[in-house]
């Protein structure tokens, strides 16, 4: 195919020898197979900002720290600079996500090279080579879905021990590959302790996962792991917690009467206090 311009500076770097076809395209980036050398691997073209379909990107970037301080003030004031910055910052994100939850055991696509806005990663295969499917294309049966719900579960969980909450989780940034979901799409990866939505979030992430998951098993929508899981998390009792997804749910109804007394005998100290003061020393403004 005709390579693309985003792509020659990486086959003029000698990162990528060709371009063997577009994949997808997304909100976020076109997808595109290229060779490197024996391998076959997969390039993601970032959109410009202007043409991206992201909503609410600030929501995402609450807690990122950035150790330039002049890149951080051209950031914030939103100067030519800053906005070059940002969407460098914003990418990078995907780069470090790809690394840090590669480490720690989350299955997500390998990290091999970043140039000109283009990133370089491993290719999803399935067991014939072919490029895996999303999870939203696949027809899954009950005992399956159970099966992927859980793998993702648990990867969600170590995301999270890995101080990570993925921020738009669902089952089209999910491969499938011959050994179960691979997780995809990084960019707007939250801190989940630096970031005030990222309870939010993980509810939303998890409840996107298993509200598709419940198509082919209706029960996993009684089902709470994100209560759960967020309860454990802010307890510490993560990783070693035994998911169930049954919350305890707190129904005792309230006692009105209860709280109308205390409010009334509020009201009544309150009153005998003025009362206590005007005997004691007089209205003061009757002394003006």
């Amino acid at each position: 195919m005709r390579i693309p311009k985003r792509l020659e500076p990486l086959i003029e770097e000698g990162l990528i020898d060709s371009v063997i076809c577009q994949l997808m395209s997304g909100k976020e980036a076109m997808i595109y197979m290229v060779g490197c050398g024996d391998a076959i691997r997969c390039a993601k073209v970032y959109k410009e900002s202007n043409k991206r379909n992201f909503q609410h990107r600030a929501n995402y970037t609450e807690g990122r720290k950035d150790k330039n301080s002049r890149r951080a003030r051209a950031i914030e004031k939103g100067s030519r600079y800053g906005r070059n910055a940002r969407e460098e910052a914003w990418q990078s994100t995907e780069i470090d996500m790809l690394c840090r939850l590669g480490m720690a055991g989350i299955r997500v696509p390998k990290f091999y090279s970043f140039f000109a806005g283009v990133l370089v990663m491993e290719l999803i295969t399935d067991l014939e080579g072919n490029v895996a499917p999303r999870l939203s294309d696949l027809i899954l049966t009950p005992k399956q879905a159970r099966v992927y719900h859980k793998i993702l579960i648990d990867q969600i969980v170590k995301m999270l021990c890995a101080g990570i909450v993925h921020g738009d989780l669902s089952q089209y940034n999910v491969l499938v590959d011959s050994q179960g979901p691979v997780i995809i799409d990084l960019p707007q990866a939250v801190n989940a302790a630096g970031n005030h939505q990222a309870r939010y979030m993980i509810k939303r992430d998890i409840d996107n996962v298993t509200a598709y998951f419940s198509r082919f098993v209706p029960e996993l929508t009684q089902l709470d792991y994100a209560t759960e899981i967020w309860s454990f998390y802010q307890r510490g009792k993560l990783p070693q917690a035994q998911l169930t997804g049954n919350v305890k749910q707190q129904d005792k109804p309230v006692n009105v009467s209860n709280i109308l007394q205390i409010i009334d005998a509020v009201i009544k100290k309150e009153a005998a206090w003025q009362r206590h003061k005007q005997t004691k020393w007089g209205n003061p403004l009757s002394q003006c």
